[in-house]
C-alpha cells in the first residue's frame, strides 16, 4: 500500500511540474539605455528619461514602473497643442518589434512624485511591460541641468 501511494504522489507531482509554466530563458528581448533623472529643489516632481529598445519579434508596450526613489512613479507624456502644453498620465507606452522609443523631455517621460533622490546616487527602476515580464535598470541621478 506504502508503494501505491508514494507511486501516485510522484505522479502527481510530476503532473503538476508539466503544467507549471515554463520560466523565461535566452537573452531579454528589452533593453534600456541612457536612464536618468533630472532632480529638482525640494519635493519638486522628477523627471525620468531613457531609450527603450525592443529587439524581440512582439509588438511590447511599458505599462508601468516602480522605484523605491520615489513615492509615486507614473508614465507621462508632455503634448503641444495649439501653443499650449499639457501632460498627461499614459496607460501605456508602444514598443514595436524591432524598434525603439525615446523617454525625453518634451515627450513620453516617468514622472517621479515625492523623490527620495540624491545627485549622483543611482537608483533603481523596474519597468513593466506588456508581457508580463519586466526590466531592472539603474538610473543616474542629475541635477536640474541634466549633469
Amino acid at each position: 500500500m506504502k508503494t501505491l501511494l508514494k507511486a501516485v504522489a510522484l505522479l502527481m507531482m510530476a503532473g503538476s511540474a508539466a503544467a507549471a509554466p515554463a520560466a523565461q530563458t535566452g537573452a531579454p528581448t528589452v533593453t534600456i539605455t541612457d536612464a536618468w533623472f533630472r532632480a529638482l529643489p525640494g519635493q519638486l516632481p522628477a523627471g525620468g528619461y531613457f531609450t527603450a529598445r525592443n529587439t524581440g519579434t512582439r509588438d511590447l508596450a511599458i505599462t508601468g514602473a516602480k522605484s523605491n526613489g520615489c513615492g509615486l512613479l507614473m508614465l507621462h507624456e508632455s503634448q503641444n497643442m495649439g501653443g499650449m502644453s499639457s501632460m498627461n498620465m499614459a496607460r501605456s507606452v508602444p514598443l514595436p518589434a524591432g524598434g525603439s522609443v525615446a523617454f525625453a523631455p518634451g515627450g513620453y517621460h516617468l514622472m517621479c512624485e515625492q523623490p527620495k533622490l540624491k545627485i549622483g546616487t543611482p537608483v533603481s527602476v523596474v519597468l513593466s511591460l506588456s508581457d508580463g515580464t519586466s526590466v531592472a535598470v539603474r538610473f543616474a541621478v542629475r541635477n536640474a541641468k541634466g549633469k
